[in-house]
């Protein structure tokens, strides 16, 4: 057994430290055949084995990725099994992951586009065009910006959602009358689902308030803008376009066989929860996708825009969302719908990451070495779910697959 181990941490080291240098081109995605690995470089054995034992550290049952380069995935593969009681492995092209709050990068794109139409400014008070005056009760008389509301800069604070709606349930649990009247009831004063920590003390565009409900109201302001449901308009303008055939924000869109089932590890089993919807905040969370079908739009945004010779966007829009908007106060860069990051003077990073009740995703991009990363797992290792060493076993394959995109991008 302490063989066992110290053969783990000698391969951990070595491929941890770049001994093994990567090997370019994609590697075959999951249910591969029985030569696969008589082909495969011992590089590639040894980057799968490296990936298998921390995921095996960080207890995730299944995890799909990418790496993309010069507007093409220049390598990808799954690990593992999405539905472990019924052994079915992940794939990068049919396995669905829930995205969680990746799944705002989709929505301000759909709100991006109607801004490319010229039907909105972003400096625009929100109130033009929503049926219901929204303000911060704290101030009254300082418009919310469009931007602001992107940006989550509207003064909305932290969700007070959890025992109202973000609790999940299983399969698409509409609610009646959302989004018209429930959000106007929920944001309000006076409303039925009003509280007074809906709203934070600052004033609209001064700090920066992590607020779900404010991708919502987003999703609502592109079906009052475009005329179409909020789902449909993103199959039609996004999905469609981007040959993305099975991503959608409803339980009811995907085929149910191929999502990737939320798992929790504790008291060393899995728990397998069912797949679940959280209605009143789709937008801000629900989108199902496949790492194959997402790099579409990862590269559509890496590439001003465009995939494939289909534009999504104005080149200056995609630069605007990627563009951090900030105060002296804020504690992170936020984009419109993108997270922006600056670990290196001079190499901005962007993306977004998720977590929700069985499921963590990470998606970055590094414009300056022209690669992205894109990482799904069906079980989250949050701060209050997981160990120090499960949570630091998931960054570690998301820093492997890094140095495996600059060495493919060298």
């Amino acid at each position: 057994m302490k063989k066992q181990i110290l053969a783990i941490f000698v391969i951990l080291f070595l491929v941890g430290i770049g001994f093994f240098p990567a090997i370019t081109g994609n590697t075959a995605s999951t249910s591969m055949p029985s030569d696969h690995y008589e082909s495969q470089q011992p590089t590639d054995l040894f980057f799968d084995l490296y990936i298998k034992t921390l995921m095996k550290i960080g207890h995730k049952p299944s995890i799909a990725a990418a790496i993309i380069h010069d507007d093409e995935v220049a390598w990808s593969n799954a690990y593992g099994y999405y539905d472990i009681e019924n052994q079915k492995q992940a794939t990068t092209e049919d396995t669905l992951y829930l995205q969680a709050s990746v799944s705002k990068t989709v929505t301000a794109t759909a709100l991006m586009q109607l801004y490319d139409q010229g039907l909105f400014d972003l400096d625009d008070d929100v109130n033009e065009y929503l049926p219901f005056e929204l303000r911060n009760p704290n101030h009254p008389d300082i418009p919310i910006t469009i931007k602001m509301i992107l940006s989550h800069r509207s003064s909305l604070a932290d969700d007070n959602l959890h025992w109202i709606c973000l609790s999940y349930l299983p399969g698409d649990p509409d609610v009646e009358g959302y989004p018209d009247p429930w959000l106007e009831d929920y944001l309000v004063p006076g409303g039925s689902a009003y509280s007074s920590s809906t709203w934070s003390t600052a004033k609209p565009g001064e700090e920066y308030y992590y607020a779900n409900i404010g991708f919502s109201i987003i999703g609502y302001l592109v079906e009052i803008l475009s005329g179409q449901n909020f789902n449909e308009y993103c199959k039609e303008h996004i999905f469609q376009p981007l040959q993305m055939p099975t991503s959608g924000f409803r339980l009811s869109d995907h085929n149910i066989e191929n999502i990737a089932i939320p798992y929790e590890y504790k008291n060393n089993h899995y728990f397998r929860h069912p797949h679940y919807g959280i209605h009143v905040l789709h937008p801000a969370i629900t989108l199902r996708t496949t790492v194959e079908e997402f790099s579409h739009f990862i590269i559509a945004h890496m590439n001003g825009g465009v995939w494939n010779r289909v534009r999504i966007l104005e080149e200056s829009t995609v630069e605007m969302m990627h563009t951090a908007h900030f105060s002296p106060k804020d504690k992170y860069n936020y984009g419109l719908g993108w997270t922006i990051t600056n670990k290196l003077i001079g190499k901005d990073e962007y993306g977004h990451s998720g977590g929700y009740v069985g499921v963590h995703i990470l998606v970055t991009i590094v414009p300056k070495d022209d690669i992205a990363v894109i990482l799904f797992s069906n079980e989250l290792d949050s701060e209050l779910m997981a160990t120090k060493t499960e949570r630091k076993a998931f960054n570690a394959i998301n820093n492997a697959l890094f140095r495996k995109a600059n060495r493919i991008a060298s």
